[in-house]
């Protein structure tokens, strides 16, 4: 397993609401726990994956989410079992929809 940490920060994109989960842990595919914290505006996305060596891509993929998006005092966490970038896109973009649908 490899763990890693990306920190945004200056995101404009806040909202508090209860954790939201999508996906499943199986081959394949990955599971995003999304949630409010006390981040100073930041945006923080943890990875625990059972694909090692990936960090550049998971690098680009984070930017490409959060540049989007533009999160701020939001906590992810990512459980994944080998999923490619455009699954990792699909379930980040589901679990923030998910959130800021549960708000409303």
């Amino acid at each position: 397993m490899e763990s890693l940490l990306f920190r945004f920060e200056n995101g404009q994109r806040k909202a508090e609401q209860a954790a939201q989960l999508v996906g499943v842990v199986s081959s394949g595919n990955l599971e995003v726990l999304i949630g409010s914290a006390e981040l100073n505006s930041g945006c923080e996305i943890t990875v625990q994956t059972a694909a090692q060596g990936f960090a550049a891509i998971w690098q680009a993929v984070m930017e490409d989410f959060q540049s989007r998006w533009q999160l701020a005092d939001i906590r992810i966490e990512i459980n994944d079992m080998g999923a490619t970038p455009a699954v990792v896109s699909l379930r980040l973009d589901q679990a923030v929809e998910a959130y800021l649908e549960h708000g409303k």
